[in-house]
Protein backbone atom coordinates (compact mmCIF):
# COMPACT_ATOMS: atom_id res chain seq x y z
CA UNK A 1 0.00 0.00 0.00
CA UNK A 2 1.29 3.46 -0.87
CA UNK A 3 2.39 5.85 1.85
CA UNK A 4 0.03 8.77 2.36
CA UNK A 5 1.59 12.15 1.62
CA UNK A 6 0.97 15.31 3.59
CA UNK A 7 -0.72 18.25 1.89
CA UNK A 8 2.63 19.97 1.40
CA UNK A 9 4.24 16.82 0.00
CA UNK A 10 1.32 16.19 -2.37
CA UNK A 11 1.50 19.75 -3.70
CA UNK A 12 5.22 19.37 -4.37
CA UNK A 13 4.74 16.01 -6.05
CA UNK A 14 1.97 17.17 -8.36
CA UNK A 15 3.46 20.54 -9.33
CA UNK A 16 6.90 19.07 -10.10
CA UNK A 17 5.88 15.89 -11.95
CA UNK A 18 2.63 16.74 -13.76
CA UNK A 19 3.11 19.36 -16.51
CA UNK A 20 -0.58 20.30 -16.31
CA UNK A 21 0.00 21.74 -12.84
CA UNK A 22 3.50 23.18 -13.32
CA UNK A 23 3.86 26.62 -11.75
CA UNK A 24 5.44 29.85 -12.88
CA UNK A 25 5.07 33.52 -11.99
CA UNK A 26 3.33 36.30 -13.87
CA UNK A 27 2.95 40.04 -13.48
CA UNK A 28 -0.75 40.90 -13.41
CA UNK A 29 -1.73 44.56 -13.18
CA UNK A 30 1.65 45.37 -11.64
CA UNK A 31 1.67 42.57 -9.04
CA UNK A 32 3.59 39.29 -9.22
CA UNK A 33 1.56 36.08 -8.69
CA UNK A 34 2.10 32.34 -8.79
CA UNK A 35 0.12 30.92 -11.72
CA UNK A 36 -0.27 27.64 -13.57
CA UNK A 37 2.13 27.63 -16.49
CA UNK A 38 0.52 25.29 -19.02
CA UNK A 39 -3.23 25.61 -18.62
CA UNK A 40 -5.56 26.97 -21.34
CA UNK A 41 -5.31 30.78 -21.41
CA UNK A 42 -9.03 31.40 -21.92
CA UNK A 43 -12.43 29.71 -22.12
CA UNK A 44 -12.32 28.99 -25.88
CA UNK A 45 -9.02 27.16 -25.43
CA UNK A 46 -10.49 25.30 -22.45
CA UNK A 47 -13.45 24.15 -24.56
CA UNK A 48 -11.14 22.94 -27.33
CA UNK A 49 -8.54 21.34 -25.04
CA UNK A 50 -11.20 19.37 -23.12
CA UNK A 51 -12.41 17.34 -26.11
CA UNK A 52 -10.03 14.46 -25.42
CA UNK A 53 -11.22 14.19 -21.81
CA UNK A 54 -14.79 14.11 -23.15
CA UNK A 55 -14.35 10.88 -25.12
CA UNK A 56 -12.83 12.74 -28.08
CA UNK A 57 -16.15 14.51 -28.40
CA UNK A 58 -18.39 11.43 -28.46
CA UNK A 59 -19.20 11.23 -24.74
CA UNK A 60 -22.64 12.27 -23.58
CA UNK A 61 -22.02 15.66 -22.01
CA UNK A 62 -25.23 17.53 -21.21
CA UNK A 63 -28.60 16.26 -19.97
CA UNK A 64 -31.69 18.40 -19.43
CA UNK A 65 -34.86 16.42 -18.90
CA UNK A 66 -35.21 14.24 -22.00
CA UNK A 67 -32.77 16.37 -24.03
CA UNK A 68 -29.20 15.17 -24.48
CA UNK A 69 -26.04 16.46 -26.14
CA UNK A 70 -22.71 14.77 -26.82
CA UNK A 71 -19.69 16.96 -26.24
CA UNK A 72 -19.26 17.58 -29.98
CA UNK A 73 -22.95 18.52 -30.26
CA UNK A 74 -22.57 20.98 -27.39
CA UNK A 75 -19.46 22.54 -28.95
CA UNK A 76 -21.27 22.72 -32.30
CA UNK A 77 -24.08 24.74 -30.65
CA UNK A 78 -21.48 27.02 -29.06
CA UNK A 79 -19.83 27.56 -32.44
CA UNK A 80 -23.15 28.30 -34.15
CA UNK A 81 -24.09 30.91 -31.55
CA UNK A 82 -20.63 32.46 -31.65
CA UNK A 83 -21.10 33.00 -35.40
CA UNK A 84 -24.58 34.44 -34.75
CA UNK A 85 -23.21 36.87 -32.19
CA UNK A 86 -20.41 37.92 -34.50
CA UNK A 87 -22.29 38.16 -37.82
CA UNK A 88 -25.81 39.18 -36.74
CA UNK A 89 -25.07 41.42 -33.77
CA UNK A 90 -21.49 42.59 -34.33
CA UNK A 91 -20.27 41.19 -31.03
CA UNK A 92 -16.51 41.51 -30.67
CA UNK A 93 -13.82 41.65 -27.99
CA UNK A 94 -14.90 43.53 -24.87
CA UNK A 95 -18.60 43.86 -25.80
CA UNK A 96 -20.91 43.02 -22.88
CA UNK A 97 -23.70 40.52 -23.64
CA UNK A 98 -26.25 39.71 -20.93
CA UNK A 99 -27.97 36.44 -20.01
CA UNK A 100 -31.20 36.54 -18.00
CA UNK A 101 -32.76 33.12 -17.53
CA UNK A 102 -33.22 30.19 -15.23
CA UNK A 103 -31.02 27.10 -15.60
CA UNK A 104 -31.31 26.10 -19.25
CA UNK A 105 -28.88 24.44 -21.70
CA UNK A 106 -28.86 27.66 -23.74
CA UNK A 107 -27.35 29.43 -20.73
CA UNK A 108 -24.25 27.21 -20.89
CA UNK A 109 -23.99 27.51 -24.67
CA UNK A 110 -24.16 31.29 -24.49
CA UNK A 111 -21.53 31.58 -21.73
CA UNK A 112 -19.03 29.79 -23.94
CA UNK A 113 -20.11 31.45 -27.20
CA UNK A 114 -19.87 34.96 -25.77
CA UNK A 115 -16.57 34.43 -23.98
CA UNK A 116 -15.02 32.52 -26.91
CA UNK A 117 -15.29 35.73 -28.93
CA UNK A 118 -13.51 37.73 -26.24
CA UNK A 119 -16.81 39.40 -25.38
CA UNK A 120 -17.93 39.74 -21.77
CA UNK A 121 -20.69 37.60 -20.24
CA UNK A 122 -23.02 39.66 -18.04
CA UNK A 123 -24.82 37.38 -15.59
CA UNK A 124 -28.20 38.80 -14.53
CA UNK A 125 -29.93 37.43 -11.45
CA UNK A 126 -33.05 35.61 -12.63
CA UNK A 127 -34.97 36.71 -9.54
CA UNK A 128 -34.43 40.43 -10.03
CA UNK A 129 -37.29 42.83 -10.65
CA UNK A 130 -37.44 45.15 -13.66
CA UNK A 131 -35.96 47.88 -11.47
CA UNK A 132 -32.98 45.74 -10.46
CA UNK A 133 -32.43 44.56 -14.03
CA UNK A 134 -32.53 48.19 -15.16
CA UNK A 135 -29.67 49.09 -12.82
CA UNK A 136 -27.43 46.19 -13.89
CA UNK A 137 -27.98 46.77 -17.60
CA UNK A 138 -27.14 50.45 -17.30
CA UNK A 139 -24.13 49.64 -15.13
CA UNK A 140 -22.76 46.96 -17.48
CA UNK A 141 -23.79 48.81 -20.69
CA UNK A 142 -25.12 45.53 -22.10
CA UNK A 143 -27.63 46.14 -24.91
CA UNK A 144 -27.93 42.58 -26.23
CA UNK A 145 -29.82 40.29 -23.82
CA UNK A 146 -30.83 36.64 -24.08
CA UNK A 147 -33.82 35.90 -21.84
CA UNK A 148 -36.43 33.25 -21.10
CA UNK A 149 -40.13 33.94 -20.56
CA UNK A 150 -40.31 35.47 -17.09
CA UNK A 151 -37.15 37.51 -17.57
CA UNK A 152 -38.21 38.73 -21.02
CA UNK A 153 -41.49 39.98 -19.52
CA UNK A 154 -39.56 42.00 -16.95
CA UNK A 155 -37.14 43.32 -19.57
CA UNK A 156 -39.67 44.38 -22.18
CA UNK A 157 -40.67 47.57 -20.29
CA UNK A 158 -36.98 48.56 -20.42
CA UNK A 159 -36.42 47.67 -24.06
CA UNK A 160 -37.09 51.06 -25.61
CA UNK A 161 -35.54 53.29 -22.95
CA UNK A 162 -32.33 51.24 -22.73
CA UNK A 163 -32.17 50.39 -26.43
CA UNK A 164 -32.15 46.66 -25.77
CA UNK A 165 -31.96 43.94 -28.38
CA UNK A 166 -33.88 41.11 -26.75
CA UNK A 167 -33.52 37.51 -27.92
CA UNK A 168 -36.18 35.12 -26.63
CA UNK A 169 -35.16 31.70 -25.35
CA UNK A 170 -37.60 28.78 -24.97
CA UNK A 171 -40.84 30.15 -23.51
CA UNK A 172 -39.87 33.71 -24.51
CA UNK A 173 -39.73 32.87 -28.23
CA UNK A 174 -43.47 33.52 -28.56
CA UNK A 175 -43.19 37.07 -27.22
CA UNK A 176 -39.86 38.23 -28.70
CA UNK A 177 -39.20 39.24 -32.30
CA UNK A 178 -35.81 37.53 -32.23
CA UNK A 179 -35.83 33.82 -31.39
CA UNK A 180 -32.84 31.80 -30.21
CA UNK A 181 -33.94 28.67 -32.10
CA UNK A 182 -34.24 30.49 -35.43
CA UNK A 183 -30.83 32.10 -35.01
CA UNK A 184 -29.15 28.81 -34.07
CA UNK A 185 -30.65 26.82 -36.95
CA UNK A 186 -29.74 29.49 -39.51
CA UNK A 187 -26.10 29.60 -38.40
CA UNK A 188 -23.45 27.65 -40.35
CA UNK A 189 -21.64 24.66 -38.92
CA UNK A 190 -18.16 26.17 -38.83
CA UNK A 191 -15.41 25.89 -36.20
CA UNK A 192 -15.32 28.47 -33.44
CA UNK A 193 -14.18 31.88 -34.71
CA UNK A 194 -10.46 32.29 -34.07
CA UNK A 195 -10.26 35.71 -32.47
CA UNK A 196 -7.38 36.86 -30.31
CA UNK A 197 -8.05 36.76 -26.56
CA UNK A 198 -5.49 37.77 -23.96
CA UNK A 199 -5.56 35.69 -20.78
CA UNK A 200 -6.01 38.88 -18.73
CA UNK A 201 -8.98 40.07 -20.80
CA UNK A 202 -12.34 40.27 -19.06
CA UNK A 203 -14.39 37.08 -19.12
CA UNK A 204 -17.51 37.96 -17.12
CA UNK A 205 -19.38 40.40 -14.92
CA UNK A 206 -21.21 38.76 -12.02
CA UNK A 207 -23.27 40.85 -9.65
CA UNK A 208 -22.71 40.35 -5.95
CA UNK A 209 -24.56 42.06 -3.12
CA UNK A 210 -22.45 44.45 -1.10
CA UNK A 211 -23.13 46.87 1.72
CA UNK A 212 -24.39 49.53 -0.66
CA UNK A 213 -27.92 49.73 -1.99
CA UNK A 214 -27.02 48.41 -5.46
CA UNK A 215 -25.17 45.17 -6.26
CA UNK A 216 -21.57 45.41 -7.40
CA UNK A 217 -20.43 44.07 -10.74
CA UNK A 218 -17.50 41.73 -10.11
CA UNK A 219 -15.23 41.72 -13.17
CA UNK A 220 -13.58 38.34 -13.68
CA UNK A 221 -10.80 37.64 -16.16
CA UNK A 222 -10.08 34.54 -18.22
CA UNK A 223 -6.87 33.96 -16.27
CA UNK A 224 -8.75 34.18 -12.98
CA UNK A 225 -11.39 31.66 -14.04
CA UNK A 226 -8.87 29.24 -15.59
CA UNK A 227 -6.59 29.26 -12.55
CA UNK A 228 -9.62 28.59 -10.33
CA UNK A 229 -10.72 25.63 -12.48
CA UNK A 230 -7.28 24.04 -12.44
CA UNK A 231 -6.93 24.65 -8.70
CA UNK A 232 -9.96 22.40 -8.17
CA UNK A 233 -8.73 19.90 -10.75
CA UNK A 234 -5.45 19.67 -8.86
CA UNK A 235 -7.24 18.92 -5.57
CA UNK A 236 -8.72 15.84 -7.24
CA UNK A 237 -5.28 14.83 -8.53
CA UNK A 238 -3.79 15.15 -5.02
CA UNK A 239 -6.55 13.20 -3.24
CA UNK A 240 -5.19 9.67 -3.98
CA UNK A 241 -1.70 10.78 -2.92
CA UNK A 242 -3.00 11.94 0.47
CA UNK A 243 -5.45 9.05 0.94
CA UNK A 244 -4.13 6.16 -1.17
CA UNK A 245 -6.86 3.73 -2.27
CA UNK A 246 -6.71 0.03 -1.42
CA UNK A 247 -4.88 -2.08 -4.06
CA UNK A 248 -8.10 -3.83 -5.19
CA UNK A 249 -10.17 -0.66 -5.46
CA UNK A 250 -11.99 -0.59 -8.84
CA UNK A 251 -11.45 2.38 -11.13
CA UNK A 252 -13.60 5.39 -10.33
CA UNK A 253 -16.59 5.92 -12.61
CA UNK A 254 -16.76 8.83 -15.00
CA UNK A 255 -17.61 12.00 -13.02
CA UNK A 256 -21.22 13.06 -13.40
CA UNK A 257 -22.37 16.40 -12.03
CA UNK A 258 -25.85 17.61 -11.07
CA UNK A 259 -26.21 21.40 -11.22
CA UNK A 260 -28.95 22.57 -8.86
CA UNK A 261 -27.87 26.11 -7.94
CA UNK A 262 -28.55 29.08 -10.27
CA UNK A 263 -26.15 29.50 -13.16
CA UNK A 264 -26.00 33.23 -12.52
CA UNK A 265 -24.03 32.34 -9.37
CA UNK A 266 -20.37 31.44 -9.36
CA UNK A 267 -20.97 28.18 -7.43
CA UNK A 268 -22.73 26.69 -10.45
CA UNK A 269 -20.64 28.17 -13.26
CA UNK A 270 -17.09 27.63 -12.05
CA UNK A 271 -16.62 24.52 -9.81
CA UNK A 272 -19.47 22.75 -11.64
CA UNK A 273 -19.80 23.79 -15.29
CA UNK A 274 -16.31 25.07 -16.20
CA UNK A 275 -14.61 22.36 -14.13
CA UNK A 276 -16.69 19.65 -15.85
CA UNK A 277 -14.96 20.39 -19.16
CA UNK A 278 -11.35 19.34 -18.38
CA UNK A 279 -12.54 16.82 -15.75
CA UNK A 280 -14.32 14.85 -18.48
CA UNK A 281 -17.55 15.01 -16.49
CA UNK A 282 -21.15 14.73 -17.65
CA UNK A 283 -23.57 17.51 -16.65
CA UNK A 284 -27.19 17.10 -15.63
CA UNK A 285 -29.00 20.41 -15.35
CA UNK A 286 -32.05 21.18 -13.20
CA UNK A 287 -34.23 24.14 -14.18
CA UNK A 288 -35.83 24.39 -10.75
CA UNK A 289 -34.94 22.82 -7.43
CA UNK A 290 -37.05 19.89 -6.28
CA UNK A 291 -35.39 17.40 -3.93
CA UNK A 292 -37.28 14.30 -5.04
CA UNK A 293 -36.67 15.12 -8.69
CA UNK A 294 -32.98 15.64 -7.87
CA UNK A 295 -32.79 12.26 -6.15
CA UNK A 296 -34.32 10.52 -9.16
CA UNK A 297 -31.89 12.29 -11.52
CA UNK A 298 -29.00 11.10 -9.33
CA UNK A 299 -30.27 7.54 -9.68
CA UNK A 300 -31.07 7.70 -13.40
CA UNK A 301 -27.88 9.47 -14.53
CA UNK A 302 -25.44 7.90 -12.06
CA UNK A 303 -24.58 11.30 -10.60
CA UNK A 304 -21.33 11.29 -8.61
CA UNK A 305 -21.01 14.96 -7.63
CA UNK A 306 -23.61 17.14 -5.91
CA UNK A 307 -22.92 20.71 -4.84
CA UNK A 308 -25.58 23.03 -3.47
CA UNK A 309 -26.41 25.31 -0.61
CA UNK A 310 -26.72 23.46 2.75
CA UNK A 311 -30.53 23.45 2.61
CA UNK A 312 -30.36 21.46 -0.63
CA UNK A 313 -28.13 18.82 0.98
CA UNK A 314 -30.65 18.51 3.82
CA UNK A 315 -33.54 18.34 1.35
CA UNK A 316 -31.75 15.62 -0.65
CA UNK A 317 -31.22 13.60 2.51
CA UNK A 318 -34.93 13.78 3.39
CA UNK A 319 -35.97 12.98 -0.18
CA UNK A 320 -33.70 9.93 -0.34
CA UNK A 321 -35.26 8.63 2.87
CA UNK A 322 -38.78 9.32 1.61
CA UNK A 323 -38.39 7.47 -1.68
CA UNK A 324 -36.14 4.78 -0.19
CA UNK A 325 -32.90 5.25 -2.10
CA UNK A 326 -29.33 5.46 -0.81
CA UNK A 327 -28.02 7.31 -3.92
CA UNK A 328 -24.96 5.04 -3.96
CA UNK A 329 -23.34 6.63 -6.99
CA UNK A 330 -22.68 9.88 -5.08
CA UNK A 331 -19.04 10.21 -4.05
CA UNK A 332 -19.10 13.96 -3.26
CA UNK A 333 -21.77 16.05 -1.53
CA UNK A 334 -20.53 19.60 -1.19
CA UNK A 335 -21.95 22.83 0.12
CA UNK A 336 -21.27 26.42 -0.82
CA UNK A 337 -22.91 29.81 -0.53
CA UNK A 338 -23.53 29.47 3.20
CA UNK A 339 -22.13 27.59 6.17
CA UNK A 340 -23.59 24.13 6.68
CA UNK A 341 -24.94 23.49 10.22
CA UNK A 342 -22.42 21.31 12.06
CA UNK A 343 -25.07 18.73 13.00
CA UNK A 344 -25.88 18.18 9.32
CA UNK A 345 -22.36 16.95 8.54
CA UNK A 346 -22.69 13.78 10.60
CA UNK A 347 -26.23 13.15 9.37
CA UNK A 348 -25.13 13.30 5.74
CA UNK A 349 -22.08 11.11 6.39
CA UNK A 350 -24.28 8.50 8.07
CA UNK A 351 -26.88 8.48 5.27
CA UNK A 352 -24.51 8.63 2.29
CA UNK A 353 -21.71 6.33 3.40
CA UNK A 354 -19.90 6.19 0.06
CA UNK A 355 -19.80 9.95 -0.40
CA UNK A 356 -17.28 12.45 0.88
CA UNK A 357 -19.23 15.21 2.62
CA UNK A 358 -17.52 18.46 1.73
CA UNK A 359 -17.57 22.17 2.44
CA UNK A 360 -16.15 25.13 0.60
CA UNK A 361 -15.72 28.84 1.04
CA UNK A 362 -15.18 31.16 -1.87
CA UNK A 363 -16.52 34.40 -3.29
CA UNK A 364 -17.63 35.79 -6.61
CA UNK A 365 -14.59 38.06 -6.17
CA UNK A 366 -12.26 35.00 -6.03
CA UNK A 367 -13.87 33.11 -8.93
CA UNK A 368 -15.29 30.82 -6.20
CA UNK A 369 -11.91 29.33 -5.26
CA UNK A 370 -10.78 29.62 -1.65
CA UNK A 371 -10.96 27.24 1.30
CA UNK A 372 -12.40 23.76 1.65
CA UNK A 373 -12.19 20.16 2.85
CA UNK A 374 -13.99 16.86 2.43
CA UNK A 375 -14.42 13.42 3.95
CA UNK A 376 -13.14 12.38 7.39
CA UNK A 377 -11.33 15.67 8.05
CA UNK A 378 -14.62 17.55 7.62
CA UNK A 379 -16.57 15.08 9.78
CA UNK A 380 -13.92 15.60 12.47
CA UNK A 381 -14.13 19.41 12.15
CA UNK A 382 -17.74 20.19 11.13
CA UNK A 383 -17.51 23.80 12.30
CA UNK A 384 -14.45 24.60 10.18
CA UNK A 385 -14.36 25.92 6.61
CA UNK A 386 -11.27 23.83 5.77
CA UNK A 387 -7.82 24.66 4.47
CA UNK A 388 -6.66 26.99 1.72
CA UNK A 389 -6.69 25.26 -1.67
CA UNK A 390 -3.11 25.20 -3.04
CA UNK A 391 -1.05 26.08 -5.00
CA UNK A 392 -1.67 29.62 -6.37
CA UNK A 393 -3.32 31.25 -3.34
CA UNK A 394 -1.82 32.94 -0.27
CA UNK A 395 -3.72 33.69 2.93
CA UNK A 396 -3.41 36.29 5.68
CA UNK A 397 -5.56 37.38 8.63
CA UNK A 398 -5.51 41.14 9.17
CA UNK A 399 -6.72 43.53 11.82
CA UNK A 400 -8.50 46.83 11.09
CA UNK A 401 -5.16 48.56 10.49
CA UNK A 402 -4.06 45.95 7.95
CA UNK A 403 -1.59 44.23 10.26
CA UNK A 404 -1.26 40.46 10.52
CA UNK A 405 -2.85 39.06 13.68
CA UNK A 406 -1.11 36.32 15.70
CA UNK A 407 -1.94 32.67 15.00
CA UNK A 408 -5.23 31.70 16.60
CA UNK A 409 -6.62 35.26 16.80
CA UNK A 410 -9.55 36.59 14.80
CA UNK A 411 -8.71 38.63 11.71
CA UNK A 412 -10.13 39.52 8.33
CA UNK A 413 -9.59 36.75 5.77
CA UNK A 414 -7.37 38.27 3.07
CA UNK A 415 -6.33 36.38 -0.05
CA UNK A 416 -3.75 36.94 -2.78
CA UNK A 417 -4.44 34.93 -5.92
CA UNK A 418 -4.49 35.23 -9.72
CA UNK A 419 -8.12 34.12 -9.37
CA UNK A 420 -9.09 37.39 -7.69
CA UNK A 421 -11.36 39.75 -9.60
CA UNK A 422 -9.93 42.56 -11.68
CA UNK A 423 -12.19 45.16 -10.11
CA UNK A 424 -15.70 46.19 -9.18
CA UNK A 425 -17.25 47.58 -12.36
CA UNK A 426 -17.44 51.40 -12.34
CA UNK A 427 -16.54 51.49 -8.64
CA UNK A 428 -12.87 52.49 -8.25
CA UNK A 429 -13.25 53.48 -4.59
CA UNK A 430 -14.90 50.19 -3.65
CA UNK A 431 -12.20 48.35 -5.60
CA UNK A 432 -9.40 50.20 -3.82
CA UNK A 433 -11.01 49.44 -0.48
CA UNK A 434 -10.84 45.67 -0.93
CA UNK A 435 -7.96 45.12 -3.39
CA UNK A 436 -4.59 46.25 -2.06
CA UNK A 437 -1.31 45.20 -3.70
CA UNK A 438 -2.97 42.05 -5.02
CA UNK A 439 -4.53 41.14 -1.67
CA UNK A 440 -8.33 40.89 -1.48
CA UNK A 441 -9.86 41.88 1.84
CA UNK A 442 -12.91 39.63 1.90
CA UNK A 443 -14.86 41.19 4.76
CA UNK A 444 -15.15 37.79 6.44
CA UNK A 445 -13.62 37.35 9.87
CA UNK A 446 -11.95 34.09 10.80
CA UNK A 447 -9.26 32.30 12.71
CA UNK A 448 -6.65 29.77 11.56
CA UNK A 449 -5.07 27.03 13.66
CA UNK A 450 -1.57 25.59 13.54
CA UNK A 451 -2.66 22.90 11.04
CA UNK A 452 -4.05 25.47 8.60
CA UNK A 453 -7.75 24.91 9.27
CA UNK A 454 -9.83 28.08 9.03
CA UNK A 455 -12.96 28.78 11.03
CA UNK A 456 -15.15 31.67 9.87
CA UNK A 457 -16.65 33.49 12.84
CA UNK A 458 -18.45 36.57 11.51
CA UNK A 459 -18.87 39.02 8.64
CA UNK A 460 -17.75 42.61 8.67
CA UNK A 461 -20.20 43.53 5.96
CA UNK A 462 -23.90 43.63 6.62
CA UNK A 463 -24.89 40.76 4.40
CA UNK A 464 -27.66 38.25 5.03
CA UNK A 465 -27.06 34.84 3.45
CA UNK A 466 -30.45 33.27 2.86
CA UNK A 467 -30.08 29.75 1.51
CA UNK A 468 -26.92 30.76 -0.36
CA UNK A 469 -28.31 34.07 -1.66
CA UNK A 470 -26.45 37.19 -0.55
CA UNK A 471 -28.79 40.00 0.46
CA UNK A 472 -27.49 43.48 1.27
CA UNK A 473 -29.23 44.99 4.29
CA UNK A 474 -29.12 48.42 2.67
CA UNK A 475 -30.76 47.04 -0.45
CA UNK A 476 -33.76 45.90 1.62
CA UNK A 477 -33.77 49.14 3.61
CA UNK A 478 -33.70 51.21 0.42
CA UNK A 479 -36.87 49.49 -0.78
CA UNK A 480 -38.57 49.89 2.61
CA UNK A 481 -37.79 53.60 2.67
CA UNK A 482 -39.70 54.04 -0.59
CA UNK A 483 -42.98 53.39 1.23
CA UNK A 484 -44.66 56.64 2.29
CA UNK A 485 -45.71 55.21 5.68
CA UNK A 486 -42.15 54.33 6.71
CA UNK A 487 -39.88 56.87 8.39
CA UNK A 488 -36.92 54.58 8.96
CA UNK A 489 -36.02 50.91 8.59
CA UNK A 490 -33.29 48.51 9.66
CA UNK A 491 -32.81 45.09 8.05
CA UNK A 492 -30.89 42.24 9.69
CA UNK A 493 -30.48 38.48 9.66
CA UNK A 494 -32.81 36.17 11.53
CA UNK A 495 -31.67 32.57 12.22
CA UNK A 496 -33.61 30.01 10.21
CA UNK A 497 -33.50 26.24 10.69
CA UNK A 498 -33.60 25.40 6.98
CA UNK A 499 -32.20 28.41 5.15
CA UNK A 500 -29.52 29.35 7.70
CA UNK A 501 -30.66 32.97 7.73
CA UNK A 502 -33.64 34.93 6.56
CA UNK A 503 -34.48 38.62 6.47
CA UNK A 504 -36.01 40.56 9.36
CA UNK A 505 -36.73 44.28 9.51
CA UNK A 506 -37.46 46.79 12.27
CA UNK A 507 -39.62 49.61 10.90
CA UNK A 508 -40.42 53.03 12.32
CA UNK A 509 -43.80 54.19 11.01
CA UNK A 510 -44.63 57.83 10.41
CA UNK A 511 -47.05 59.49 12.86
CA UNK A 512 -50.58 58.15 12.34
CA UNK A 513 -49.48 55.68 9.66
CA UNK A 514 -50.94 52.20 9.48
CA UNK A 515 -49.85 49.38 7.21
CA UNK A 516 -50.35 45.63 7.06
CA UNK A 517 -47.56 43.16 6.41
CA UNK A 518 -49.39 41.89 3.33
CA UNK A 519 -49.59 45.38 1.86
CA UNK A 520 -45.94 46.05 2.61
CA UNK A 521 -44.80 42.79 1.04
CA UNK A 522 -46.84 43.55 -2.08
CA UNK A 523 -45.22 46.98 -2.27
CA UNK A 524 -41.70 45.58 -1.81
CA UNK A 525 -42.30 43.03 -4.56
CA UNK A 526 -42.31 45.88 -7.06
CA UNK A 527 -38.81 46.97 -6.04
CA UNK A 528 -36.75 44.00 -4.86
CA UNK A 529 -36.62 40.28 -5.61
CA UNK A 530 -38.93 38.08 -3.59
CA UNK A 531 -36.12 36.35 -1.69
CA UNK A 532 -35.05 39.74 -0.27
CA UNK A 533 -38.46 40.60 1.19
CA UNK A 534 -38.41 40.32 5.02
CA UNK A 535 -40.20 37.36 6.52
CA UNK A 536 -40.43 39.04 9.91
CA UNK A 537 -41.35 42.64 10.70
CA UNK A 538 -41.21 44.62 13.94
CA UNK A 539 -43.33 47.79 13.70
CA UNK A 540 -43.08 50.80 16.01
CA UNK A 541 -43.72 54.55 15.93
CA UNK A 542 -40.69 55.23 18.13
CA UNK A 543 -37.33 56.12 16.54
CA UNK A 544 -34.93 53.25 15.98
CA UNK A 545 -32.01 53.02 18.46
CA UNK A 546 -28.83 54.76 17.40
CA UNK A 547 -25.16 54.29 18.28
CA UNK A 548 -22.74 56.95 19.48
CA UNK A 549 -21.97 57.99 15.89
CA UNK A 550 -25.71 58.62 15.35
CA UNK A 551 -25.89 55.71 12.92
CA UNK A 552 -28.64 53.14 13.38
CA UNK A 553 -27.45 50.59 15.92
CA UNK A 554 -28.11 47.50 13.82
CA UNK A 555 -26.65 45.10 16.35
CA UNK A 556 -28.75 46.27 19.29
CA UNK A 557 -31.88 46.47 17.14
CA UNK A 558 -31.37 42.91 15.97
CA UNK A 559 -30.71 41.68 19.52
CA UNK A 560 -33.82 43.40 20.85
CA UNK A 561 -36.05 42.06 18.06
CA UNK A 562 -34.76 38.51 18.32
CA UNK A 563 -35.37 38.56 22.06
CA UNK A 564 -39.06 39.09 21.34
CA UNK A 565 -39.03 35.86 19.34
CA UNK A 566 -37.80 33.87 22.30
CA UNK A 567 -40.41 35.59 24.44
CA UNK A 568 -43.13 34.72 21.94
CA UNK A 569 -43.99 38.35 21.34
CA UNK A 570 -42.71 39.00 17.82
CA UNK A 571 -44.89 40.85 15.38
CA UNK A 572 -44.62 38.32 12.58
Amino acid sequence: MSVALSLKEAVHEITTTNPMFELTTAMIRGVEYRVFKNIPPHTRALLQASREAQGNGTAEYLVFGEERWTYDEFVNDVSRMAHVLQSEFGVREGVPVAIAMRNLPEFLVLVMAISSLGAVVVFLNAWWTSEELDYALQDSKAHLVFADGDRAARLQPLQETLGLTLVGVRDAEETCNLRYTDLRLAAPEHPLPDVEIDTDDDFAIMYSSGTTGHPKGVVQTHRGAMNAVFTWLMQAAMAPLMSPPEPDTPPAPRPSVLIVTPLFHVTATHPMFLLSLPAGAKLALMGKWDAETAARIVEREGITRFLGVPTQSADLLQASEKIGTSLETLDYIGSGGAKRPAAQVGQLAERFKRADIATGWGMTETNAVGIGMAGPEYVARPGSAGRLHPPVQDLRFLDEAGRDVPLGEVGEITIKSPCNMRCYLNKPEATAEVLQDGWLRTGDLGVIDADGYVTIVDRKKNIIIRGGENIACLDVEGALHRHPSIAEACAFSVPHARLGETVGAAVQLRPGAKITEADLREFLGEHIARFKIPELFWFDHAPLPRAATDKIDRRSIRTRCLETLTQGAATA
